[in-house]
């Protein structure tokens, strides 16, 4: 990391407080000298350290391309709209599946390769053929059983999602098997091909329509070994688990925590951090071109197939990441139940009503014959 990059961290890092502080400010009923409150200025310093850090450790914004030179290809992605782009993924081909003991926790790790068979417009631009892919798996010798696929969020894909998640809980008391599919550019795929996101719009559409692809080949695969298939993603993965569940008649309910609309615009909204380094690319990440491209990921543009009483919906009430405003328009267009958490981004998943409000949802899965 360069000089000028150190002072700029150094400073976005000394404005983290303030910046917290004064997003609370906005709020009516902050008591800054009541617990609660207090709880909420930690909750919204760690969403503006994490997002901070996640931005400014990460490569300096740049664009391949004038963001002109994209009209074509988003005029020819608006027109297939999301039920063109996302097509309907081959069967899983296993490559391989490892036992894994680690302490308390038994698993396994399946590895596969993945074509999601991108579209034209996609393919021509070097994002398609195969990838080696990866999911986690959490199974009971026993079945058929309910099955949770759970999608992480951006940074994640490691096994601190174990955690974050909760799998040990809802693998042993509830009784569901977990899958767990590592999304492109993260975890242990982070140094693999593809990368995913990053400031490339293209690209950034072109992950995530693998990720759906990849999502739904891990639902084929599980399906003749269940009895109900939920489906939950986070913070990114909220974005893939919301188009899954508008493309795949298997998937019997949806929950979405912290979610996130409109994937390269979210990540316009952070860069300001670069100072005017990022102007340009920011703007062209904000466009109408690139809103365009962002179209066929857009989680408003599918209608969940799961029923209203199987959808659920968690947001943070001070997001300092996806923002409040992302739940509030997906339950406007989905329905379903919203649940308010009444912190930030990150706290929300330390949660226990959260979790509480997770496990109602599931076990009522769980009943269905």
């Amino acid at each position: 990391m360069g000089l000028a990059n150190a002072h700029r961290l150094a400073t976005q890092l000394g404005g983290v407080l303030p910046r917290s502080v004064s997003a609370l400010q906005q709020s009516d009923d902050w008591n800054p000298l009541s617990g609660r409150g207090m709880r909420q200025v930690v909750e919204v310093a760690l969403d503006e350290l994490v997002v901070t850090g996640m931005t400014l450790m990460s490569s300096p914004p740049k664009l391949s391309r004038p963001v002109d030179e994209y009209a074509g290809v988003a005029a020819e992605l608006a027109a297939l709209g999301v039920a063109g782009v996302h097509r309907d993924p081959q069967p899983l081909q296993v490559k391989g599946i490892r036992p894994v003991n680690a302490g308390v926790l038994s698993y396994e790790r399946m590895s596969y390769d993945h074509d999601p068979q991108l579209v034209s417009a996609l393919a021509a631009e070097g994002h398609d053929g195969p990838a080696a892919a990866e999911v986690v798996l959490f199974r009971h010798d026993d079945g058929p059983r309910p099955w949770l696929v759970w999608v992480h969020g951006a940074g994640q894909g490691g096994m601190s999602d174990i955690v974050v998640a909760r799998v040990g809980r809802i693998h042993r008391e509830l009784g569901f098997n977990v899958a767990m599919p590592v999304q492109p550019g993260h975890g242990p795929r982070k140094d693999r091909w593809p990368a995913y996101p990053g400031t490339d719009p293209l690209a950034n559409v072109a992950g995530m329509v693998r990720a759906v692809s990849e999502v739904r080949a891990v639902i084929g695969w599980i399906e003749p070994d269940s009895t109900a298939i939920a489906l939950s993603g986070l913070s990114l993965g909220s974005a893939v688990a919301a188009l899954v569940a508008g493309l795949d008649e298997r998937v019997d309910a949806v929950a979405l925590y912290t979610p996130i609309l409109g994937l390269n615009g979210m990540i316009a909204r952070h860069l300001h951090r670069w100072g005017s380094a990022a102007e340009i690319v920011g703007a062209a990440m904000a466009s109408d071109i690139v809103s365009d491209v962002t179209s066929v990921i857009d989680p408003l543009a599918v209608h969940p197939l799961p029923p209203p009483e199987r959808r659920l919906i968690v947001g943070a009430w001070h997001d300092q990441m996806a923002y409040r405003q992302c739940a509030l328009d997906l339950h406007e267009r989905w329905g379903g139940e919203l649940y308010w958490h009444d912190g930030g981004h990150v706290g929300h998943l330390f949660s226990g009503a959260v979790q509480a409000q997770t496990e109602l949802f599931l076990g009522a899965l769980s009943q269905v014959p």
